[in-house]
């Protein structure tokens, strides 16, 4: 499919699963939607971004870099009237959603079933993961039946059930194309890799003075673990706070970035083991890299699960493009993402965390040098510069550029 000359540089609308405060719009432009929205952008592409933003009263994201569209409805009633709305409108000639998920995907699919714009699907999780992966099965009960679907709030009614998950996944290959960013998701739905992108531009460390940033925090006392996230279970923060009571240092500290917006997760770390922790409040992806340079060492200790193995840990683009030395754990694509440029343990073990800060802490030069190999390794595979090289050909298929 081509378009007329003068449209080579057609308009792409990306068609995200949530843009609530909670979902996509909770991290800006720190996450995989707004990540193709820039490499898109260094193509020389309008882009224009749209969503159904659930538990939202009102569209309240803004960035003046390009569209943002959302429409509010509640997890389980008005979904369909936001979502006709979505789909009227789409105006890009190319869509791309973002995520397998009837609530983006399946929204696309109507579009290009009705218009027959091409459709690029970006799978970055897999979403089944979060209910059991595989294992999962519906009670397909007469009463749970009636019970998930006309009570008012019965789980049913929410467009992304784990039911509707499992169906969607059969339709993946409608998209004309399916990008992917790590093996796992590619062993399992195909698909051409293309990892997430970090604008090392702006997360830069000449730009920035670590023991100023340090001073600015109050973290200036201490050497500083950081964990930019929000902690999850399986994102095994717990077992760098155990490495931590076990070395037992009182110059040593987790500092972690913007918390948990799901739970009480974070109370429940504080509660066990604030003496190590200290909490930043959540950013704007712009004052990221100035927290990050307060950083002496980042830490990504994922636990292995379904979930993990499907995931590419922002984290770790964050880190290496701040030249930071980098402790991972061996889970799914984060050995093959740093490569020989970071520190790696295998998950669920507090004690190899213990061990391998001890020898970074011990020879902090040598784990210099490999954070400045990682920032190389990050500009050259994981910029947002390396993602337009790989999209300009797949674009290519569908406009001239």
């Amino acid at each position: 499919m081509t378009f007329p000359a003068q449209d080579r540089k057609p308009k792409i609308s990306i068609v995200v699963s949530d843009l609530s405060s909670s979902g996509a719009g909770r991290w800006g432009g720190a996450i995989r939607p707004f990540l193709l929205a820039q490499a898109l952008r260094q193509l020389d592409y309008d882009v224009e971004m749209l969503g159904v933003a659930f538990g939202e009263k009102s569209s309240a994201i803004a960035n003046s870099a390009f569209p943002i569209i959302s429409f509010p409805c509640q997890s389980h009633s008005g979904f369909f009237q936001a979502a006709s709305k979505l789909i009227h409108q789409i105006n890009g000639k190319i869509i791309y959603a973002v995520k397998l998920k009837p609530s983006s995907f399946g929204l696309a699919l109507i579009k290009k079933n009705f218009t027959g714009r091409p459709l690029i699907l970006d799978i970055d999780d897999w979403e089944l993961s979060w209910h059991g992966g595989d294992k999962w099965k519906y009670d397909f009960n007469p009463k749970q039946i009636a019970r998930d679907f006309w009570q008012p709030k019965g789980q049913l009614k929410h467009p992304d059930h784990p039911l509707y998950l499992k169906w969607i996944e059969k339709l993946a290959s409608r998209a004309d194309v399916i990008t992917i960013h790590n093996q796992f998701l590619q062993q399992r739905f195909g698909g051409i890799y293309l990892p997430n992108g970090k604008d090392t531009s702006l997360f830069n460390p000449a730009q920035y003075d670590s023991e100023a940033s340090r001073a600015k925090y109050g973290l200036s006392d201490y050497k500083i673990l950081m964990f930019p996230g929000a902690p999850r279970p399986y994102k095994g923060v717990e077992d760098v706070l155990i490495a931590l009571e076990k070395l037992n240092r009182s110059d040593l500290r987790l500092v972690i970035v913007g918390g948990s917006p799901y739970d009480d997760y974070d109370l429940q770390l504080q509660q066990k083991w604030g003496k190590w922790i200290i909490q930043l409040p959540k950013s704007p992806v712009a004052s990221m890299p100035e927290i990050i340079a307060a950083a002496h060492i980042i830490v990504v200790p994922q636990r292995d699960s379904p979930a993990t193995q499907a995931q590419f840990p922002l984290k770790l683009t964050d880190g290496m493009a701040m030249a930071k030395p980098i402790l991972a754990s061996c889970v799914g694509d984060i050995p093959h993402i740093l490569g020989e440029t970071g520190y790696l343990v295998e998950p669920n073990s507090p004690e190899q965390i213990a061990t391998t800060l001890e020898l970074i802490l011990n020879d902090f030069s040598t784990a210099n040098t490999k954070g400045i190999a990682a920032r190389k390794r990050c500009i050259k595979q994981y910029s947002i510069e390396a993602m337009a090289e790989i999209l300009k050909p797949i674009l290519a298929k569908f406009s001239i550029i």
